[in-house]
């Protein structure tokens, strides 16, 4: 096979076949029980040597690369065969040679037989993290998983998830890959798999070819997305207990976000196995299609991985949806099922140019998911207030669904009412107090929305710090015109400015402040000072005098609606002044950019969409600056708003995709520790002059992967784009270099960093 790509995109993960033999004879295996024999020609161990000579090619090529991240799966065969003392000495080799290159990741998969305790030791020592096979229940997995006698496996793989569950070595615990078989109860393996209290379940579609296809049993035309379903649904039930990637990959790709697996999505496939003879090879899977499908005729002794990966097989494979089929990039559901496992699409004369033999099951699993996803959500409203399961993994996507933006929303609300309870604790109850209460018993949802507003919490924050007037006030005044309620309360007026979240901005005399009356008979609004004229506003209709300004909301064609906040003088919180009130021709400029950077938004890059329209509340126009550079921002404790001075509609399309970015992150780090906060690291980062500390960084590349992904789809209309692209990328994935490198990340920091990390290299560069 001549090398075609001259350029083709680097490897990044590596299958080491540290023992070519096996313990059990499993009748699914796909190396043992293929069309592809070429492991009995293979030496059983593979020497140090070859171990040696493999990591210096994946170190040379990580360098070459500038690779920040290398993944190694120990496999097989079974690779607890080497034993112990083996097993020492290549991990040895192996950090001693890649880990100063680049970040070496290793995981091992095992069928668990031979883990014991001397085992875990040497795993721990090296940060291996160990996946194990296991089918379900005894029944289950003894129906496959058996010794060469015919006996059954299922205590001994018991005893080694077992040992990994132990304090000392559940940190080696990467999870469980299960085969699906239709003869087993889906639910009951569900439960068995459950048990066993793994951090992640695969389930694995049993190998198969449209030249030998898959098992079916019944009449029913797509058995596996049947058996899935019924887990799924069981799964949703139960509220996610545990991570299965099937399932969390359908949701990432159906909100546009990467799959994170091989079998689903459309995800870059930069994958090598070195085999024990120390041959390159693709992917193991595809020993089920013909004899020497996986064969490159490549080996690490007279050959650069760079070599490897310009071979069109392997280069292929990174393409995509562009990769497929014509028959699956015409399907609707394609960038969810992404054309299903490689080597399931194997075809006699045609090769792997054809959908997957599981096609059929891939489509109604795609719509049977994404429906019983959607109904679940609907049907079950958390009101436990429990943090969603899967939290971590939908903001750390970039996106972050309906359902976990909703949820950290009600959050950020229950953080500003805490914040109200303890300012009335500390100042004791007031007549406007007592008319929050009345309105919230009324009409519950006008106080939420006067609540939510974004600069109610940090006015919050700096009254229960000694500063500030009271809003307690404007709040209730607020609310019960929001509610339509009759209403007479004592506001503070700050400089001539008494702001109505939500409803307006009254204007008196300048220097006017103190206490003011603001009285609402249901229709008519009336704000009263010591001095000058009575304001008189109608709430109902949005017409704007010199003394009242009604709230400027944008309502777009979608229905969704936001607001131009120029009236809140607590919106002056940015890096950047404020622009006072703005004229006719300022709002109207401002109404035309933001419906068509919300239209670019949604067109570009619907996955965003879902946060901006679930939590993004108000849009606080800046000064521009004098040079002509772009200017925005975000507030702490401000979540939902958004500053940025106006520009052009497709920048400010990343504009706000970008800055609420940074209110996304915000409010997860209220609820999660992401980073030692004592931690006085700091890291240099491209964006910057100055050293960033640990959180500031993680906000840089959370923020700047956004941006890149935005640019990433502009750069095929727009080179300029794709220089900005490539710019961004780059910063994110040195920033996430720079961050780990601190130790100032806490173990659910680094996963965090992790997810972002993958979803940004599984983009092409």
């Amino acid at each position: 096979m001549p090398p075609a790509h001259g350029s083709a995109p680097p490897i990044g993960q590596y299958i080491l076949k540290v023992h070519g033999r096996c313990d059990l004879a499993c009748d699914h295996c796909y190396v043992f029980d293929s069309l592809d024999q070429s492991w009995r020609d293979k030496p059983r161990l593979m020497s140090p040597r070859v171990v040696h000579t493999a990591a210096r090619r994946v170190a040379e090529h990580a360098a070459a690369r500038g690779l920040p991240r290398v993944r190694v799966v120990l496999h097989g065969g079974e690779p607890l065969l080497v034993g112990a003392r083996r097993m020492r000495g290549a991990l040895t080799i192996l950090r001693s040679t890649i880990g100063p290159v680049a970040r070496l990741d290793l995981v091992m998969q095992t069928n668990g037989l031979r883990l014991d305790t001397a085992m875990c030791q040497v795993l721990k020592e090296f940060g291996v993290r160990v996946g194990v096979s296991l089918d379900g229940y005894r029944e289950a997995n003894d129906r496959h998983r058996r010794y060469a006698s015919g006996a059954g496996s299922f205590p001994q793989v018991q005893a080694a998830l077992a040992l990994l569950r132990t304090p000392d070595f559940r940190e080696l615990y990467a999870g469980i890959l299960c085969t699906i078989d239709l003869a087993n109860d889906p639910v009951r393996v569900y439960e068995a798999l459950l048990a066993e209290q793994p951090p992640r379940v695969d389930f694995l579609l049993p190998h198969a070819t449209w030249e030998h296809p898959p098992v079916r049993h019944g009449a029913d035309p797509t058995p596996y997305a049947t058996w899935l379903s019924a887990i799924h649904r069981r799964w949703l039930a139960d509220d996610r207990p545990i991570r299965i990637r099937m399932f969390e990959a359908l949701e990432s790709t159906g909100r546009g976000g990467p799959s994170g697996s091989e079998q689903l999505g459309a995800d870059a496939v930069d994958l090598v196995v070195i085999e024990t003879d120390g041959h390159y090879e693709q992917a193991d899977t595809i020993k089920t299609a013909f004899d020497g499908a996986p064969r490159t005729g490549l080996n690490v002794f007279r050959h650069r991985v760079d070599e490897v990966a310009a071979l069109d097989p392997v280069a292929g494979r990174q393409t995509g949806i562009d990769g497929l089929s014509p028959v699956c990039r015409s399907c609707p559901v394609v960038s969810q099922c992404g054309g299903g496992l490689y080597a399931h699409r194997y075809r006699p004369g045609s090769g792997f140019d054809n959908p997957s033999v599981y096609c059929a099951d891939l489509r109604v699993l795609v719509d049977r998911t994404n429906e019983e996803s959607r109904m679940h959500a609907e049907s079950k409203p958390d009101d436990s207030g429990a943090m969603p399961s899967t939290l971590i993994e939908q903001i750390a996507s970039g996106f972050g669904d309906e359902a976990t933006i909703g949820w950290l929303a009600e959050q950020e609300l229950a953080i500003t009412r805490a914040l109200l309870f303890a300012i009335v604790d500390q100042q004791g109850p007031s007549d406007a107090w007592d008319i929050l209460g009345t309105v919230e018993a009324k009409s519950p949802e006008a106080v939420r929305d006067v609540l939510g507003h974004p600069y109610v919490r940090p006015w919050a924050v700096d009254r229960l710090r000694g500063g500030g007037v009271c809003r307690l006030g404007a709040l209730a005044a607020a609310s019960a015109v929001r509610a339509g309620i009759a209403v007479e309360v004592g506001v503070e007026a700050v400089d001539g400015v008494v702001h109505l979240p939500h409803v307006g901005t009254a204007y008196l005399p300048p220097g006017t402040s103190g206490p003011v009356r603001v009285t609402f008979d249901g229709s008519e609004l009336v704000v009263t000072a010591d001095a000058g004229e009575p304001i008189v506003a109608d709430p109902s209709r949005p017409a704007p005098t010199r003394a009242w300004q009604p709230a400027r909301q944008v309502t777009f064609p979608d229905g969704w609606a936001v607001l131009i906040e120029d009236g809140d003088p607590l919106r002056a919180r940015h890096r950047w002044p404020v622009v006072d009130r703005l004229r006719d021709g300022e709002e109207q400029a401002w109404r035309s950019a933001l419906t068509e950077a919300w239209r670019l938004i949604r067109a570009e890059t619907p996955g965003y969409v879902p946060a901006l329209r679930g939590a993004l509340r108000t849009v606080v126009p800046l000064c521009a600056d004098e040079d002509g550079a772009q200017r925005a921002s975000t507030a702490r404790h401000a979540f939902g708003s958004v500053a940025a001075a106006l520009p052009g509609p497709a920048d400010l399309a990343v504009l706000l995709v970008h800055e609420f970015q940074h209110g996304k992150l915000g409010a997860l780090l209220d609820l999660c520790d992401l980073f030692d906060l004592d931690s006085d690291a700091s890291v240099k980062v491209p964006w910057r002059p100055d050293p960033r500390p640990v959180e500031g960084v993680l906000q840089g590349v959370y923020a700047h992967a956004a941006v890149a992904d935005v640019y990433r789809v502009r750069a095929g209309r727009d080179a300029s784009a794709g220089q900005q692209y490539t710019k961004y990328r780059q910063w994110t994935l040195d920033a996430i270099t720079g961050l780990r490198a601190t130790g100032g990340l806490t173990p659910l920091g680094t996963s965090f960093v992790d997810q972002v990390e993958a979803a940004v290299l599984s983009w092409e560069t």
